[in-house]
């Protein structure tokens, strides 16, 4: 009986599922999902290794899976000998191959998000992710802790 399953169970399990997909489709690209999370980042903006660990710290959180490094500086490591980010002072920031690889990397990572939400309408996500924002909230979680 599905249904009465308790939220966590949901939880873990799409968390799961939705890992093993980044982690499949990005591997075919050379990419990590952690490494995808860095280059997302620096996208928006140069970042200080500081500003990427704290931002990303829930993802770094998490045991790697197996064959990945092990620590987000290795994983930024990575993405500098491959020439997708460059270190300009204390900042990371993307090169233009980043920037391409970014681009392309977002149109794979929307058509996941697209087949995961299949058949959810925009009302349902909202009220999914305001109910989990709660959640969270309740059990001690603070935006604030985001800045």
């Amino acid at each position: 009986m599905n249904a009465q399953r308790p939220i966590g169970y949901w939880l873990k399990l799409v968390d799961s599922l939705i890992s093993e997909q980044f982690a499949a489709s990005l591997e075919e690209h050379g990419v990590t999902r952690r490494q995808w999370q860095l280059l997302n980042l620096l996208g928006t903006q140069p970042h200080t290794s500081d500003e990427l660990m704290s931002a990303l710290s829930p993802f770094f959180d998490e045991v790697s899976p197996e064959g990945e490094p092990a620590s987000p500086a290795e994983h930024l490591a990575e993405l500098l000998e491959s020439g997708w980010v460059a270190q300009e002072g204390e900042s990371y920031v993307l090169t233009e191959r980043g920037q391409t690889s970014l681009e392309r990397l977002t149109e794979l990572v929307e058509g996941m998000r697209e087949r995961s939400s299949a058949g959810v309408t925009p009302e349902q996500y909202s009220t999914t992710i305001t109910t989990l924002q709660r959640m969270a909230t309740n059990l001690g979680w603070s935006d604030a802790e985001r800045a």
